[in-house]
């Protein structure tokens, strides 16, 4: 699968941004889908999963109740809604699919998309 992330851009802190992830192939519905981001000289973390029909999400705790992972298996596209945007969630965001369970670490996930910066200022 070749994903494709968009949607990033300059933001207020407080404010909103939606990314979007969309992934090429027939077999879209069948992965376990993901968001990362890697801030500057920082690790790359796991920000959110959702597994094949949507109805089983996970959350980091530094974006539990701030963001919302969704994917329309219809459009093979998945979707990460953030509201109340911090400056430390500034970061380059980035999708990614598996084809196991939702895991939190990096290696579990053999397909990614390029990367879209967010960038939240004061």
């Amino acid at each position: 699968v070749q994903l494709q992330a968009s949607g990033g851009g300059l933001v207020q802190a407080g404010g909103s941004l939606r990314l979007s992830c969309a992934a090429s192939g027939r077999t879209f519905s069948t992965y376990t889908m993901a968001w990362f981001r890697q801030a500057p000289g920082m690790e790359r973390e796991f920000v959110a999963g959702i597994n094949w029909s949507g109805g089983s999400t996970y959350y980091s705790d530094s974006v539990k109740g701030r963001f919302t992972i969704s994917r329309d298996n219809a459009k093979n596209t998945v979707y990460l809604q953030m509201n109340s945007l911090k400056l430390e969630d500034t970061a380059v965001y980035y999708c990614a699919a598996s084809t196991g369970r939702i895991r939190t670490t990096k290696a579990a996930y053999g397909f990614w998309g390029q990367g879209t910066q967010v960038t939240v200022s004061s």
